[in-house]
């Protein structure tokens, strides 16, 4: 990362030395790709790229065919968007048809049709009336379709026991297909996703089985009942996508740099189709998870979003022709009043959001340093069944967290059977349907906050030790669910003492008698999205996401509000969101763009070897033999060598890659005669003397050399050098004085005296 990549003109003259084969003339196999958890070099990968750009550029106008290749060429981003937008819309289409039936398979079944869900069901039937619109008579509960009794303790018990079961089996099945097929199939994804689009090689994290697996398990353990939501995971099943069709293409499959931008393109189309949001989807990238994002990518993940979300629409998985998942229609507009408690749920969400960052990493290092981590299977099946167990006796918790959303965020209109609309009804009241004014709640509604309370503290307390299982799992869902069951609860509140005291002068300027002032569904909306902000640190795409996700434009401030308080709440516990906090708990090598470094230390601080460490391991430009080089290469494990003038100077020439190296030496002995371990390994520009016949071949390497390696000076302010790191992408740079190699900083040292400034575990960073 720390350079571009240059080569030599190879020589053509031999002078004396015709055996003499520089066998780099043509490219080796596999030189410039990485070994499996190393970072890439991003400046390199650029200028391959600019390479490439140009020699297309230049044969463009040697034929009509080279200029239709070029032309394909540059065409080839946007064919890959639209792959990766119709396979992203499609596979969550079939997730959240799946998901709805299987959900229901849980308590019951369709006797029409087998693979309805109860709503399909319910829509099919022509038995179903307006009274009985709950219920209908071709869905049946498993205890009704077993004993032919819908009512009494038994049935209650065999549709406990039933429910429990189904939830055992989903959860069983998920985690050992992810076990035996996938291990890396598991969890959210977006922590992996993130370091990944900042420059780590994960091999097969976006294959094509964790693609299948991750899609399958999904399903399983989102119909579990499990308190986990799909839209995370679906932002990596989309990256895999774009994997995929990154391998049809050899400008994205031959260039890390390239493929991260497509990747970072899919990370918008599966925010998109998890939520309808499109516009949504393209900031969470840019904001979220994207480390790397030009101009011309913002354009492409707007089209990949776009087909997406089209595909989306087009298979119509909610039955509602509407892309959006949570809908909703207020007919009430929103007063400045009404600020104090929207900024009250976004201190909740904060507090929310700090409790739960800090419950579920803790749970999670005890899961990594105990025996809990060696048995996935048994953590699983037992917090499933604890959660069916529970969930079920609640009407809230037992529906999935989709359609508990969906309820809280709804406001009552007068068709509504909710418990939650359970109003006292005026029967002198003669408005239009769409303007139903306050009322005084009945014992419906009073029954139902109950039930919310105890939803909210199950659902606070599970989320806890759910996320981060070996099974696929969302946070988005859940955490909206915490902050809605609260925003409701809030929003009833107010609601009540805005109709019996509309005297106090809060309500007196806005609220009169027999109004309709207080929307309780909005405050459910504003309070997902202050706990969904308190867990990511979202902003600006988290109120995006919202407002595209309930078509509420007009309450775009109060969710402004709500997202802000709520960031600046969490934030005074701690920086990281969720997903920096796995990153940092999985040691991965993540330089966030948004960590401060304060600290006066310099790059002699920092850099290796230290005073107590042996000499730095270097080649030199003219004598060292290719023994040599092949036991230094055995002996160390750095992703790179220095090349200096002589070991007595340590004059920096340049800087050769370690796996470059090697396949160099490797190919040299199987195709250039007389390379023996005695060759002499000549990094210089002037062609290589051999001195005797009876002297073995030399062996040429400078075209693999890199003679512009990105240097500092010892007395540079790590500042600085933590700035350099962050903005171009380094692998590592040098640090002279006065042109003499002193030694080395890798993105590995950076992190972890950035870790030591800290006062955290350096240690903890285990991968360069």
């Amino acid at each position: 990362m720390w350079e571009a990549e240059t080569y030599d003109v190879l020589f053509s003259e031999m002078n004396g030395t015709g055996n003499l084969m520089d066998f780099l003339d043509e490219p080796f196999p596999d030189v410039g790709t990485y070994e499996d958890f190393h970072t890439i070099d991003w400046l390199r990968e650029k200028s391959r790229d600019t390479d490439r750009h140009r020699k297309i550029t230049t044969k463009s106008k040697e034929s009509y065919w080279e200029l239709i290749k070029s032309l394909l060429d540059a065409w080839s981003g946007w064919v890959v968007m639209l792959l990766i937008g119709m396979l992203t819309g499609t596979l969550a289409g079939v997730i959240d048809l799946a998901v709805d039936w299987m959900t229901d398979l849980k308590e019951g079944v369709c006797l029409s049709a087998l693979y309805y869900s109860r709503e399909q069901c319910c829509w099919t039937s022509n038995e179903t009336t307006f009274e009985d619109r709950d219920k209908c008579p071709q869905w049946q509960k498993w205890a009704e379709l077993m004993t032919g009794h819908s009512e009494g303790a038994g049935a209650y018990v065999l549709n406990y026991f039933l429910y429990v079961l189904w939830a055992l089996l989903f959860s069983f099945l998920a985690v050992s297909l992810v076990r035996v097929f996938a291990p890396y199939a598991c969890g959210s994804g977006i922590p992996e996703i993130k370091t990944i689009l900042s420059g780590f090689i994960i091999r097969g994290y976006l294959g094509k089985w964790t693609l299948l697996i991750k899609t399958v398990t999904l399903v399983l353990a989102v119909s579990s009942g499990l308190s986990l939501g799909k839209e995370g995971p679906l932002v990596h099943v989309a990256c895999c996508c774009g994997n995929l069709f990154c391998s049809l293409f050899s400008k994205y499959s031959k260039n890390e740099g390239k493929r991260r931008e497509v990747l970072s393109a899919a990370a918008a189309a599966g925010v998109s189709v998890a939520f309808g949001a499109p516009i949504g989807g393209v900031l969470f990238s840019l904001e979220e998870v994207s480390y790397y994002f030009p101009l011309k990518t913002l354009w492409r993940s707007f089209f990949a979003a776009l087909v997406a979300a089209f595909t989306l629409r087009a298979i119509n998985p909610f039955g509602n022709s509407r892309l959006v998942l949570f809908y909703v229609e207020y007919h009430t507009p929103w007063y400045m009043a009404e600020l104090v408690p929207f900024i009250l749920l976004g201190v909740f969400g904060g507090l929310w959001g700090a409790l739960f960052i800090r419950g579920n990493i803790a749970w999670c290092r005890r899961r990594k340093t105990t025996l809990l981590g060696k048995y996935p299977v048994l953590e699983v099946i037992v917090i499933t069944g604890i959660t069916a167990v529970l969930a079920f006796p609640n009407p809230y918790t037992r529906r999935s967290t989709s359609e508990l959303i969906s309820e809280l965020f709804n406001d009552c209109g007068a068709l509504e059977s909710s418990q939650l609309c359970d109003y006292v009804n005026n029967p002198n009241m003669s408005r239009p349907v769409d303007d139903i004014p306050d009322r005084p709640a009945g014992p419906g509604v009073y029954s139902a906050l109950w039930q919310l309370a105890l939803a909210l503290i199950f659902k606070i307390v599970i989320t806890i030790f759910t996320f981060g299982m070996k099974i696929p799992s969302g946070l988005f869902i859940p955490s909206m669910a915490v902050g809605a069951i609260a925003g409701r609860i809030v929003g009833i509140a107010v609601e009540q003492m805005a109709y019996h005291h509309h005297d106090w002068i809060i309500f007196k300027n806005w609220c009169r008698p027999g109004a309709d002032c207080v929307t309780p569904g909005l405050y459910a909306m504003v309070g997902a999205a202050a706990c969904l902000g308190g867990v990511t640190r979202m902003t600006v795409s988290l109120v995006v996401i919202m407002f595209e996700l309930t078509g509420g434009l007009e309450y775009i401030v109060p969710l402004m509000a709500a997202a802000v308080t709520s960031k600046w709440v969490a934030d005074a516990f701690g920086k990281e969101g969720i997903y920096e906090s796995h990153i940092q708990l999985n040691g991965y090598p993540y330089l966030d763009v948004r960590d401060e470094f304060t600290h006066r230390t310099l790059a002699t601080d920092v850099m290796r070897p230290r005073r107590s460490e042996p000499p730095l391991a270097v080649l030199t430009q003219d004598s060292t033999t290719v023994e040599d080089v092949e036991t230094l290469i055995k002996d160390t494990d750095y992703n790179g060598f220095p090349v200096v003038v002589s070991r007595e100077s340590e004059r920096l020439i340049g800087f050769v890659q370690r796996r470059e190296l090697t396949v160099a030496i490797k190919t040299a002995r199987q195709k250039q005669d007389g390379v023996v371990s005695s060759s002499v390994v000549y990094f210089t520009e002037d062609n290589p003397q051999v001195a005797e016949a009876c002297d073995p071949q030399p062996l040429k390497l400078r075209r693999i050399l890199n003679l512009s390696p990105f240097t500092v000076t010892d007395h540079t302010p790590m500042e600085t050098v933590v700035d350099i790191f962050r903005k171009l992408g380094l692998r590592q740079c040098l640090v002279t004085r006065s042109g003499r190699l002193l030694g080395i900083i890798t993105k590995k040292d950076v992190l972890r005296h950035m870790a030591q400034m800290m006062n955290q575990d350096p240690e903890s960073i285990m991968f360069n």
